[in-house]
């Protein structure tokens, strides 16, 4: 039910925290990871580490997704390589830091937002989405049994984010630290691609869907940030980086046959209150 032997599954930002897990995740079912990233040393580790683990016949491409050419180029090489792609996962993001401590003013907030900052993360959280789907997708339509498109969203796609939880006390008002617009923007504009993407190649057997997962614990998390973002989830933690796994299998696999143009959040209950 859970088979993935020989799907092709292009990952974009598939060297960073969650693509590599992602690309874990496929291995362990025995398809075969794409790794599309920016960065040639992180693609190199990531591969090789993915075929010593797990056997399979992963390959990286350097790739910048905002550029159409090299998109079109890198979907011509993976269709020569392997004669087919199976699956699209949008996973590439920039991640808008909420600090900077170089710089003269609090950049984060809107009143302060560069426009350039905006374009950068618009351009890769969403226009790179778009020519990944605009080729590889097509690619997936061309299959005889369709294949899977999944947007990784955030659970800030569906609420706003609660900006009380990176306020700090004795800063000024004007200076307090925001989570950036462009999150939020970029997260939201991958639903409404999924819902686009999930009509356009129905007839394909190309179904599209979402995941909107919740915030990961990492090591540079405060405990003050943890204990007020925990009173915010009904489950009481965030989330494990293991905990997106299994949802990628599933929406990859034939047990989702019938699941298109779902919106999935994953996020311990957060967007339940």
């Amino acid at each position: 039910m859970f088979d993935l032997t020989d799907k092709v599954v292009v990952i974009t930002g598939g060297a960073g925290k969650l693509g590599t897990k992602h690309a874990e995740a496929v291995a362990e079912f025995n398809a075969i990871p794409v790794i599309v990233d920016l960065d040639k040393t992180k693609i190199d580790k990531v591969v090789a580490y993915i075929r010593d683990k797990y056997g399979v016949n992963a390959v990286g491409f350097q790739v910048d997704i905002t550029v159409e050419d090299q998109v079109l180029k890198c979907c011509k090489k993976i269709k020569s390589n392997f004669g087919k792609i199976d699956v699209l996962i949008n996973n590439a993001a920039n991640n808008p830091k909420v600090e900077n401590e170089k710089a003269d003013k609090n950049f984060s907030r809107l009143e302060n937002f560069d426009l350039s900052v905006w374009q950068q993360d618009i351009s890769v959280g969403l226009t790179g989405a778009f020519l990944c789907a605009k080729y590889f997708g097509f690619e997936i339509a061309k299959n005889t049994n369709g294949g899977s498109i999944i947007n990784i969203s955030s659970d800030l796609g569906l609420i706003a984010p609660d900006q009380q939880l990176y306020q700090k006390e004795g800063v000024a008002y004007d200076e307090q630290t925001v989570k950036p617009v462009t999150y939020s923007v970029v997260k939201t504009g991958l639903i409404g691609l999924t819902r686009y993407l999930a009509t356009y190649w129905a007839d394909k057997n190309v179904r599209c869907n979402a995941l909107c997962p919740g915030g990961v614990k990492n090591e540079g998390l405060s405990e003050e940030f943890l204990n007020n973002i925990h009173q915010r989830i009904p489950l009481r933690r965030m989330a494990h980086v293991d905990d997106y796994k299994s949802a990628i299998v599933f929406l990859i696999s034939d047990s989702s046959s019938y699941l298109n143009g779902s919106i999935i959040p994953i996020d311990g209950g957060r967007t339940v209150w």
